[in-house]
């Protein structure tokens, strides 16, 4: 199981408390992680990654292990304490403005 940690309003979107816990089929990367969640909770699909592109949403970031994941190629292997369920995998809505 994969444990994930959503944004508040992502939270709130799909109707859920805390972390999800995410069964990921082959090897777990953010792409194949985003795959499981968008077809749990299909409420999600388009806000985290465009939906013609998939490519992630300018102000989302993802994290895990305090290393920012954002720029990898979406289909890097997730670090092995997430994949272990040790860690999360986070999904945090970026902030700008002045």
């Amino acid at each position: 199981m994969i444990r994930v940690k959503l944004p508040t309003h992502l939270r709130n979107l799909a109707h859920v408390d805390g972390e999800v816990a995410l069964d990921v089929d082959g090897a777990a990367s953010v792409s194949s992680v985003l795959d499981a969640l968008e077809a749990e909770y299909p409420v999600l699909r388009g806000t985290i990654r465009d939906t013609s592109t998939g490519k992630r949403r300018a102000f989302v970031r993802y994290f895990a292990c305090e290393q920012d994941l954002s720029h990898d190629p979406p289909g890097t292997p997730l670090p092995d304490r997430v994949v272990g369920g040790d860690e999360p995998l986070l999904i945090v809505g970026a902030m700008a403005g002045g």
